[in-house]
């Protein structure tokens, strides 16, 4: 068959929905709930049937191969010296969520009654936490702030350290409260996270939420599939064009029809990547690929947001680390031992397993800035750990005020878009960058942390204190912690960079949404997975009323 020749899916679906990821397989999972709905999900990626997928570590294997992984990279930052950063994204059913920390966090309260005084009715913390708690199958149980019989499992972490109780220890005497709960609206304070996973394994989305609905007859699942567009009749969505690839690098473009709703759930790059490809997004960014516009929309893929770490690193002595066992063959075997006989033990660890949520100075209120604290350090995920014991004690700006772009490199499909997240392109985000690596040092020189001697390796001790040697020390040493959002935002009809509405519908079509991490305004003050997923949850239902 000719490359250009379309070929129909047969019949016509309610729904069509773009992306398996978090917040596409609980679309799956709702709208197909109802018999009389037919629903067609198509992912780019691949089945999840490989063992690093399910083992809580596998993300140091995910992380970086294209298994797994988009294999994006940001362009060069300025903020951050010159630096590419490679930029993560799941490609397989569950998305991100197949390959993230699996850290649970909501974010603060103050962060979506935010999103209400924008004009977002519905949007705020007393809307959305009786989504969260339906959600939830917490192991607290069924609480004033969660759930006990929801899908989305939470469990403590199943693994301990030293060096991490007394970096704990560090921050109560710098200040910072415990706390044994970080997602009750208020997550100021020190204590170890809660994470997505059941009885030792990772729960990804997909399997929280696609794998038990894929036995209903009126859902199918389309994996391997790279979405091209979407297909309008004048301004109505009526449809999406894929290309199945044929094994030889070609492959058959097929297109789909929708009797409903196209909802894209493609995440914060890939939702405005396919509507750029499709016609809509900033008029002179389509002309540029010759692509003719169906809707000149600025705000498609602005407004990029990120929470940007400085990964400080501190030596440490006369005590454990992840460092020293992974570099010995008797730790190794002693590790997966201990996982296969309890699932337990240092393979069922997220990335971060202590967390301190803090202000960075006086001038803030409640917390600005979320430490991620690990009992190991890499030079960067897919490297090989350190050879000597140290911790890692990143800590991110949970507010910027930086704003950045995904847009278009080429009218090409399969060509990786251009993301230019701008970090640190603004003082104020500079200042709490400095001002982070100010606390992180603080943190290592209280009385709990004496013991362990630790020396700071990055920055490192010749970085002086004065806000530009920090700010540059931050660019130096920042990455991503993986939480791009707000590239399709919600606002009101004023806002001219406002792409959905309340409803998440588009402005200025029809039958055409977008459901995922693109639509958020502005940042939570956390991890933005879970947040993703209860965006779904209430989209599911908005669609099912509109319907």
């Amino acid at each position: 068959m000719a490359a250009d020749t379309v070929s129909r899916l047969e019949g016509e679906f309610d729904y069509i929905v773009v992306g398996a990821g978090s917040a596409g397989c609980v679309l799956a999972n709702r709208l197909s709930a109802d018999p009389g709905t037919r629903v067609l999900v198509l992912e780019a990626g691949g089945r999840d049937n490989w063992i690093w997928f399910h083992i809580p570590v596998g993300y140091l294997f995910a992380m970086g191969n294209p298994r797994a992984d988009w294999m994006f990279q940001t362009e060069k930052e300025p903020g951050l010296n010159g630096r590419a950063l490679n930029y993560p994204r799941g490609k397989v059913i569950g998305g991100c969520s197949a390959i993230n920390g699996m850290i649970s966090m909501r974010g603060q309260a103050e962060d979506y009654d935010h999103w209400r005084q924008l004009g977002l009715a519905g949007w705020g913390w007393d809307d959305v936490l009786p989504i969260f708690r339906q959600l939830d199958g917490h192991f607290l149980g069924d609480t004033e702030h969660h759930g006990g019989s929801g899908e989305w499992r939470v469990e403590r972490m199943r693994v301990a350290w030293d060096v991490l109780d007394a970096v704990a220890q560090a921050a109560t005497e710098m200040g910072v409260p415990r706390t044994d709960d970080f997602n009750t609206g208020n997550n100021n304070g020190v204590g170890y996270f809660h994470v997505n996973q059941k009885r030792g394994l990772r729960l990804s989305a997909a399997r929280a939420f696609l794998k038990p609905a894929l036995k209903r007859p009126n859902l199918r699942l389309e994996t391997g599939v790279l979405v091209e567009k979407v297909v309008f009749d004048g301004r109505r969505a009526v449809g999406v064009r894929f290309r199945q690839p044929d094994g030889k690098g070609g492959g058959r473009l097929v297109e789909a029809r929708t009797r409903g709703e196209v909802v894209l759930a493609a995440g914060a790059i890939g939702s405005p990547h396919i509507l750029q490809l499709s016609g809509v997004g900033p008029a002179d960014w389509l002309a540029a690929h010759g692509i003719a516009p169906v809707l000149d929309r600025p705000g498609v893929g602005g407004n990029l947001q990120d929470h940007l770490q400085q990964r400080a690193i501190f030596k440490v002595q006369g005590v454990r680390t992840l460092n020293t066992s992974y570099h010995s063959l008797a730790g190794r075997a002693a590790m997966g031992l201990q996982y296969a006989l309890f699932q337990q033990g240092p393979l069922t660890m997220a990335p971060s397993q202590l967390g301190i949520f803090t202000m960075s100075s006086s001038e803030h209120e409640r917390p600005n800035i979320e430490f991620h604290v690990q009992p190991l350090s890499l030079d960067k995920f897919g490297e090989p750990l350190h050879r000597f014991p140290a911790i890692t004690v990143s800590a991110c700006n949970l507010r910027p005020t930086s704003r950045g772009t995904v847009r278009l490199r080429s009218a090409d499909p399969a060509d990786k878009p251009m993301i230019a997240p701008n970090y640190l392109s603004t003082p104020e985000d500079r200042r709490v960058a400095a001002d982070a690596i100010r606390v992180t040092r603080r943190l290592m020189k209280q009385p709990a942390m004496q013991p362990y001697h630790p020396e700071e390796y990055l920055p490192g001790p010749a970085v002086g204190d004065d806000d530009a040697s920090l700010a540059k020390a931050a660019g130096d040493i920042g990455t991503t912690i993986f939480h791009p959002i707000g590239t399709a935002k919600m606002g009101l009809p004023s806002d001219p960079m406002a792409v959905v509405d309340e409803r998440l519908r588009l402005f200025g079509l029809e039958r055409l949404r977008v459901v995922d991490a693109s639509v958020m305004p502005t940042i939570t003050s956390g991890n933005t997975n879970t947040p993703t997923i209860m965006i779904a949850e209430k989209a599911s239902r908005l669609m099912r009323e509109d319907r």
